[in-house]
């Protein structure tokens, strides 16, 4: 008999503004219970943002895997760049230190790729087999990019530059706030 393959993943996006967390049917790729959503910490340090994963981990009363969205190039469960974050994330193994303060098996990764990855699964990149950029609007812009169904990670094509800037600084959600401007979601 075989190992029984693991269904039920809690999920965690780690966010901007808010973190938050539900389990999710990795078969179905649907929301098991209601989300749940704590404000990021101010700052967005490494050690409060370990304490609000804890706090969704108990919020759920979860005992399973953890996966987390993460907002910045993440290679390994390693932070490489801390755009939209403290940056004393940048080398911090977030993947370690949120096991450890979870005592749970953690997988953390970039939150673009992560949402692209369910895009081509459960969305419209289903079945594609040509190129596919899938773009998150939130505090930042994230991106993903898949050619043939391979994923190539951490794009971040929101800091490309536009007049001097990165791009996300005039299109982003967090833009969209700053300026008082309105457009649908």
């Amino acid at each position: 008999m075989g190992a029984k393959r693991v269904k039920v993943v809690l999920g965690i996006d780690f966010g901007g503004s808010g973190i938050k967390g539900a389990p999710v049917d990795i078969k179905s790729g649907k929301l098991v219970e209601e989300r749940h959503r704590i404000p990021t910490p101010e700052p967005s340090t490494p050690g409060e943002v370990a304490k609000t994963i804890k706090e969704l981990v108990k919020h759920f009363n979860w005992k399973g895997l953890v996966g987390c969205g993460f907002p910045a190039v993440v290679q390994n469960g390693v932070v490489r760049s801390a755009a939209n974050i403290d940056k004393s994330w940048v080398n911090t193994n977030a993947r370690k230190l949120f096991s450890e303060v979870t005592k749970l098996p953690v997988w953390v990764a970039n939150d673009a790729d992560v949402a692209g990855l369910a895009e081509v699964k459960f969305g419209a990149g289903k079945g594609f087999k040509g190129a596919i950029v899938v773009l998150t609007v939130g505090t930042g812009i994230g991106s993903s990019m898949f050619i043939k169904g391979k994923l190539y990670p951490n794009t971040e094509l929101g800091h490309l530059e536009y007049k001097g800037m990165n791009a996300e600084t005039y299109a982003s959600d967090a833009a969209k706030k700053r300026e008082k401007l309105d457009w649908q979601t």
